[in-house]
C-alpha cells in the first residue's frame, strides 16, 4: 500500500504557487506508464520522475544516505514525516558539481536509491548541468576580476561574443601595470617563443656562435615559419581569461548564467600569500554539531572556501557556522546584518567563541564608527550602512572608503534573502570579496527575485532539515495551532460595507478573538509559560495591551524601556507575556519564551511567518512532552484573514509542520470560572468597542504606522539622514474631504439671475 501511494503520489504533478488547489484532473499527468518499476523497488526509497520530480520515503533503512545525496544535488520543496519532495535544478546540479560529484557519480546514486529506472530526461539533465560547470571561473587577482577558462578555447570565444559581456570586459593599456600571474605566464611563454626562434634561427642559417648552414629547401624553411605561428597562436591560447569591470559584476554573473556557464567562485585561502591573516581561533570549549559540520564540509570539501548559502532553522546556531567560517579562511571578514540589534549580537558572539583581540573587530553602525585595523579585521555592520547613497559623517566616509578599498576574505551576510532587494543591491558591488557565505532560515520571498542569490551569491551549499533537528532536540518541539474566531453580528455586519482599511482593524479587533487572546494568554500562564503576543496592527496592539495590562513593544519605544522590558520578561516570573509589533519579527534573542500568539500579521507573507516560529524554536528544559512551544494564529472566521493565513502557513507546512484547526475554544464553558472574567463578553462591551473601531481616526492610525515603519527602519541600522516612504491615499484624504459625501439640495427659490433667462413660454 506504501509503495502504490507513493507512485501515485509521483504521478502526478502537484499544483503550483500560482495554481489554485481546486485543479481539472486533466491537468494532471500520470507518469504510471512512464515509471518502469525495478523488482527490488520495495527496498528503495527514490521515485524519480522524467519532469525532474523526485519524492523520498521517509520510512527507509538507507533514508540518511539518501537525504544527504538529495540535499547535495535538489532543492527541498516539501518535507513531511513520510513523504519528502525535492526538485532537480540546474542550479542545485550547479551545487553539487561544485561539491565534487561527478556526473558518474550522481548517475550511479540516482540508480542506486531509485525504485524505478532512471529516465532518460532525467539522465541528459543531470550530464548536461555538471559537466558545464566549474569550466568558467571567476578569479580575484590584486583587486581585479578575471573570467577564466583554461584547456576550452572555444567557451572562452563563445563567451567574449556575447554583448553583454563583451561590454563587460576591460582592455588595459600596454603600459599598465601587468598583474603578476599573468606576468608569470608571459615570461613562461617568452622563454618558449625565444627557444623556438633560437632553434628556427639555427635552422635557418645562423646561430650566436656564427655557424651558419645553407639550405635550399625553400618549403622547409616555410614549413618551419608555420610552425612558428602556430606555437605563437598555442601562446595565445594559454591566457584564457579576460579582465572584467568590477562594478558590473552583478550584470556578468547574471549573464554568464542565462548562457549556461555558471560561475565558480572559490578562494584558495590556504595559498594566498597576498592578503593579511588575521590571529583568529576558536576557543577550545566550542563544540560543533553534527549539522553544522556538514554544512561546513559543503563550504570547505575540497580545501578550499566556496560561495554559496546555508540554510538553517532559526536558533539551530547559524551564527556559530559563520563564526567557524571565519576562523577557518583566516582573512579580513565583512559581516552584514539586517538591523543595529544583530550587529550587536554577531559581536558578542565573535567575542564569546573566537579567540580575537578587541582591536581587531569593530562596528559600523548609526551608534558605533569604530575605525577598523589597519591589517586584517573583522567589521560588523548592517546592509543599510553600506547601501546608504545619502550624505554621511566624516567618520563614516573613512570607514566606508576602507571598507571598499579592502579585498576581503570573507563576505558574510545574516538574513541573506534580503540582499535581492533593490535598496541592497549595491552591497555585493561596492565591496571586494573572494568568498561570499550567506545564512538564512528562510530562503524565500514574495518576488521572484529569490533565483537572484544564485548569481549575487553562490548555489545553496546545504539545507538543514526541520524535523530531523527536532527529533534530535536541538530545536523545540512545536504544536501549530489555527483557531478560528467567528465574528460577533455587529462587526461582521460593518465589516461587509467597510473599506478595506477598516476591514483589517474589524477582523483584528474582533471581540471574540479578543477573548481567545486572552483565553490562552491566561491559560498558558498558569502552566508557567512565557507568552509572546504578535500584532501588526498597531492600534489593535495598543488596545489589547493597554485593555489586559501587559507591556508592550513597538516602534516608538524607546531602546532604555525596551530592554528593561525584555530583561524582566527573561528572569523574572511577574512578566510573562509581552505584546510586540513587527519590530520583534528578527534580531530579539528571546529563549526563554514557549509561547507564540498572533492576532494580527501582514497580509500573506510566508517569511514572517517563519520568523515569528523561529522565535519559540530554541530548545526547551520540557524536552519529555510531545510539545515544548506552542504558536497560535488567531484567525476571524469568514474574513479575507483566513486567506492570507493559508498562504502565510505554506512555508512552515513545507518544512514538515502541520498546522490543527481550531474550530472553536471553550470560552463560554459554564463550568471554567476563568470564561465569566474576560473582556468584552457582554453585548454593552462589544458595541462600545465597536464604537471605537468606527469612529478611530485614520490620519492618527497611518502616523502610527509611518512611525512603526520609520522605527524598524532605524532598527535596521539606517545611516545618517531620514528616509522618504511610500503610502497609498486618495485625493478625498489630502483635501480633508475624507469621509464627506456632498448632496444637491433644491432651496425653493431660484436666484434672479437666472429667473431673467427663463423665455418665454412655446406654444
Amino acid at each position: 500500500m506504501a509503495a502504490s501511494h507513493a507512485r501515485a503520489v509521483a504521478a502526478r504533478e502537484l499544483p503550483g504557487p500560482d495554481n489554485d488547489l481546486d485543479m481539472p484532473l486533466a491537468s494532471f499527468h500520470d507518469y504510471s506508464q512512464n515509471l518502469e518499476l525495478k523488482p527490488d523497488a520495495a527496498g528503495r526509497p527514490l521515485w524519480i520522475c522524467p519532469d525532474g520530480r523526485v519524492m523520498l520515503e521517509s520510512d527507509t533503512p538507507v533514508y540518511k544516505e539518501a537525504t544527504d545525496f538529495l540535499v547535495a544535488i535538489a532543492e527541498p520543496v516539501c518535507r513531511t514525516r513520510f513523504m519528502q519532495e525535492y526538485q532537480l535544478t540546474p542550479y542545485s546540479l550547479y551545487a553539487g558539481a561544485s561539491m565534487g560529484l561527478r556526473t558518474a557519480d550522481i548517475l550511479l546514486a540516482m540508480e542506486r536509491f531509485s525504485k524505478n529506472k532512471v529516465p532518460r530526461e532525467v539522465e541528459q539533465m543531470v550530464t548536461t548541468c555538471t559537466s558545464r560547470y566549474g569550466k568558467v571561473k571567476l578569479v580575484m587577482q590584486q583587486d581585479r576580476l578575471y573570467i577564466e577558462c583554461r584547456n576550452d578555447p572555444a567557451v572562452l570565444e563563445q563567451l567574449l561574443q556575447d554583448p553583454v559581456l563583451a561590454d563587460a570586459r576591460v582592455m588595459r593599456q600596454a603600459t599598465e601595470e601587468v598583474p603578476e600571474h599573468l606576468r608569470r605566464r608571459a615570461d613562461m611563454g617568452s622563454a618558449d617563443v625565444l627557444a623556438a626562434c633560437g632553434d628556427a634561427e639555427g635552422l635557418s642559417g645562423g646561430s650566436a656562435k656564427g655557424a651558419r648552414i645553407e639550405l635550399a629547401d625553400e618549403s622547409f624553411l616555410a614549413s618551419t615559419r608555420r610552425a612558428l605561428e602556430e606555437e605563437e597562436d598555442k601562446l595565445a591560447s594559454r591566457i584564457e581569461d579576460f579582465e572584467v569591470d568590477v562594478a558590473k559584476v552583478r550584470e556578468v554573473k547574471q549573464r554568464c548564467n542565462e548562457l549556461d556557464w555558471p560561475l565558480m567562485e572559490e578562494y584558495d585561502f590556504r595559498n594566498d600569500a597576498e592578503s593579511f591573516e588575521m590571529p583568529i581561533e576558536l576557543r577550545p570549549e566550542t563544540q560543533i554539531r553534527d549539522y553544522q559540520s556538514a554544512a561546513l564540509s559543503r563550504m570547505f570539501g575540497n580545501h578550499r572556501a566556496r560561495s554559496g548559502i546555508i540554510v538553517l532553522p532559526c536558533g539551530a546556531g547559524k551564527t556559530l557556522v559563520g563564526i567557524v567560517a571565519a576562523c577557518t579562511i583566516r582573512r579580513s571578514c565583512l559581516v552584514l546584518c539586517n538591523s543595529s540589534v544583530s550587529v550587536e549580537q554577531w559581536y558578542n558572539q565573535f567575542m564569546m567563541w573566537a579567540q580575537i583581540s578587541t582591536d581587531r573587530i569593530t562596528r559600523f553602525t548609526a551608534e558605533h564608527k569604530e575605525l577598523p585595523h589597519k591589517e586584517a579585521c573583522i567589521i560588523v555592520s548592517t546592509f543599510s550602512m553600506l547601501s546608504f547613497s545619502g550624505k554621511r559623517s566624516a567618520e563614516a566616509k573613512q570607514i566606508m572608503t576602507d571598507i571598499e578599498a579592502r579585498e576581503w576574505g570573507l563576505l558574510l551576510m545574516d538574513e541573506v534573502h534580503v540582499v535581492p532587494a533593490n535598496t541592497f543591491l549595491t552591497c555585493t558591488t561596492r565591496t571586494k570579496s573572494r568568498c561570499k557565505l550567506g545564512l538564512t532560515a528562510t530562503l524565500v520571498r514574495e518576488d521572484d527575485r529569490i533565483n537572484d542569490l544564485n548569481f549575487l551569491i553562490g548555489p545553496k551549499l546545504y539545507e538543514a532539515n526541520w524535523l530531523d533537528l527536532q527529533a534530535k532536540g536541538y530545536i523545540a518541539k512545536v504544536q501549530c495551532a489555527e483557531v478560528w474566531c467567528e465574528m460577533t453580528a455587529e462587526f461582521y455586519r460593518e465589516y461587509l460595507k467597510a473599506p478595506a482599511a477598516l476591514k483589517r482593524q474589524l477582523y483584528a479587533m474582533n471581540p471574540n478573538k479578543f477573548r481567545a487572546c486572552e483565553y490562552l494568554m491566561k491559560y498558558h500562564e498558569d502552566r508557567g509559560d512565557k507568552v509572546i503576543v504578535f500584532s501588526d496592527n498597531v492600534f489593535a496592539l495598543k488596545k489589547y495591551a493597554v485593555q489586559l495590562k501587559r507591556p508592550m513593544i513597538y516602534g516608538p519605544t524607546s531602546q532604555k524601556e525596551r530592554m528593561d522590558w525584555l530583561q524582566a520578561f527573561k528572569s523574572t516570573t511577574t512578566t510573562n507575556t509581552i505584546f510586540i509589533s513587527k519590530v520583534g519579527d528578527t534580531s530579539i534573542d528571546l529563549p526563554e519564551a514557549t509561547v507564540i500568539i498572533q492576532i494580527a500579521s501582514h497580509f500573506g507573507a510566508r517569511r514572517q511567518e517563519a520568523q515569528r516560529l523561529g522565535r519559540i524554536l530554541r530548545p526547551k528544559s520540557r524536552s519529555s512532552e510531545d510539545f515544548n512551544a506552542f504558536f497560535y494564529t488567531l484567525i476571524s472566521r469568514d474574513t479575507q484573514e483566513m486567506y492570507y493565513s493559508t498562504k502565510r502557513q505554506q512555508f512552515l507546512v513545507d518544512q514538515g509542520y502541520a498546522f490543527k484547526v481550531v474550530p472553536e475554544l471553550p470560552i463560554d464553558n459554564a463550568s471554567d470560572s476563568s470564561a465569566a472574567q474576560l473582556a468584552y463578553s457582554s453585548n454593552e462591551e462589544q458595541r462600545r468597542l465597536l464604537e471605537e473601531v468606527l469612529n478611530s481616526n485614520a490620519n492618527e492610525i497611518q502616523a502610527d504606522e509611518e512611525e512603526e515603519d520609520a522605527a524598524v527602519r532605524q532598527a535596521e541600522g539606517s545611516a545618517e539622514g531620514g528616509a522618504v516612504s511610500r503610502k497609498r491615499g486618495s485625493m478625498s484624504e489630502l483635501s480633508g474631504g475624507d469621509g464627506l459625501a456632498y448632496a444637491e439640495v433644491s432651496r425653493g427659490e431660484r436666484h434672479a439671475i437666472f429667473k431673467q433667462r427663463k423665455g418665454p413660454k412655446r406654444t
